[in-house]
Order: C-alpha cells, then sequence, then structure tokens
C-alpha cells in the first residue's frame, strides 16, 4: 500500500534525513587507506543512538550491522568487517535510521584514498543518474520516467544497471510500496503524486549487471567482478520540485 504523507509527518522525515545526512558525511570524511569498514560501521551507529535515533538496518532480517560497506566489485548489503581498507579500492556506504518513527535511507561511493580514472568516472556517473532520475520524481510523472532517466545515463557510458535490485518507498518502514526500478520505460508505471516518498538508488557496474550472492547470504557482487557504485536519497515528491530529504551540509561533531 501507498501512503501519503501530510506535512507534519514530511517535516518528522526532514529531521530524520538531516540526521541520516550528517551521519553519512562524516562518514565519508572518515574513508582513508587503512580504516576498517567495523570502524565506520560502529561511529555510525553512536553517532545514531547519540543522537537519539535507532539504526533502521541492525537487525533488519537478521543484518548485523549499521551500515552495509560494500567495496569494490560488491553491489550492496556488505556486512562491515576488521580488514583496513586498501588505496584504490572504492566503497559504498548504504545506511538507515529512525527518528521518532520515521525512517530515512541513504547511501554513497567514495573513493579510498587516489583511485583510477575508470573508478572515479564510474562513481560519478552513478551520481549523475541519481540526480536525472530524481528530477523526473515530479508530480504527474510515472515510475517509468525515473526509471528510464536511471538507465539511459548509465548505459550511454556503457555501464550496466542492476537490475535484481530496487529503490523503493519509505515512510514508517523502511521498504514500502511502489518500488522504484533503475530500469524501464518513460511514461510507464504507475503515476506520481504529491505527498509520496521514494528511497531512489542507481546501483551501476562498470561491467554487466547481472549478480550473485554471497556465501554469508547478504552481500551481493557482479558476477563478473566489475566494479559497482551506489547512490542514494530518500526524497519527497510535491506540487513543485522533488525535495530531497536525507542531504546535510555538516557532519556530526
Amino acid at each position: 500500500m501507498i501512503t501519503l504523507k501530510n506535512e507534519r509527518q514530511l517535516d518528522k522525515m526532514r529531521r530524520a534525513g538531516a540526521l541520516l545526512g550528517a551521519v553519512l558525511a562524516e562518514l565519508k570524511r572518515r574513508i582513508e587507506p587503512g580504516i576498517t569498514t567495523k570502524a565506520l560501521d560502529e561511529l555510525a551507529e553512536r553517532l545514531i543512538r547519540d543522537a537519539g535515533a535507532q539504526p533502521s538496518f541492525q537487525g533488519y532480517r537478521g543484518y548485523p550491522g549499521t551500515i552495509c560497506a560494500s567495496p569494490d566489485d560488491m553491489v550492496i548489503h556488505g556486512i562491515p568487517d576488521e580488514k583496513p581498507l586498501k588505496e584504490g579500492q572504492i566503497l559504498s556506504v548504504d545506511c538507515g535510521l529512525i527518528l521518532d518513527g520515521w525512517q530515512s535511507d541513504s547511501a554513497f561511493t567514495a573513493p579510498v584514498g587516489k583511485v583510477s580514472q575508470e573508478a572515479a568516472q564510474l562513481i560519478r556517473v552513478t551520481e549523475e543518474c541519481f540526480w536525472l532520475a530524481a528530477a523526473q520524481a515530479k508530480e504527474g510523472n510515472r515510475i517509468g520516467d525515473i526509471s528510464w532517466a536511471v538507465q539511459q545515463h548509465a548505459e550511454t557510458h556503457g555501464y550496466g544497471v542492476i537490475r535484481d535490485y530496487t529503490g523503493h518507498g519509505i515512510g514508517t518502514q523502511m521498504h514500502e510500496d511502489p518500488s522504484v526500478p533503475n530500469f524501464g520505460r518513460a511514461g510507464r508505471g504507475l503515476r506520481l503524486r504529491a505527498g509520496m516518498t521514494l528511497a531512489i538508488e542507481p546501483m551501476i557496474a562498470a561491467g554487466a549487471w547481472q549478480v550473485s550472492t554471497m556465501h554469508d547470504g547478504w552481500g551481493v557482487v557482479t558476477n563478473d567482478h566489475s566494479l559497482c557504485a551506489h547512490y542514494e536519497h530518500t526524497i519527497a515528491i510535491t506540487d513543485g520540485e522533488p525535495e530531497i530529504l536525507s542531504r546535510s551540509e555538516e557532519a556530526c561533531p
């Protein structure tokens, strides 16, 4: 079921999103060679709980972490560990939190130190895919307009668009209707209405789009082991321009 949020509810989602944006800004600042994803996970949990919120990933269907930390060819759902990151890797960080009963969900991919031009371009294009998709998230448009915006930009650069996992509605639950695929046809699918809140999240591979789940039951990797990048924000559909709910200009102290 799709729920339309009123202004009071959107304000709560704005506050949750501002906190999540600040947490992710701080995590991004800390990513460098030698740090472990476990250390990033512990930092994220501390920042979230100290602000009076709860990590929404922790315990979700048994997931053990506060963040998903997915390096290199891992698409999503990487469990944080004690292995130090190395110069030249890329790392996707996905995180969600609950504040006053309302969810926010966001992700980014960052370079670890100096990376190749190919890796840097993949990160840049994936973020561009998000912003092009978000620009289509207007009342009266359709889900397919969002999906096609991601697909056409990624494929123009020769990249594969991950098809097994999608964006989603979000509100008091982390995953709500509707699904928001990163591929599809413009003008097709559910019509967007003001008050809908969506997590749009392009997952873009440098190679082919096919993926497999790892033996731990969580991590998802590209079958051809090509690099993959991920970028996500929680947004609100309005009667004008879409509103980004999970962005903050400030890092947590």
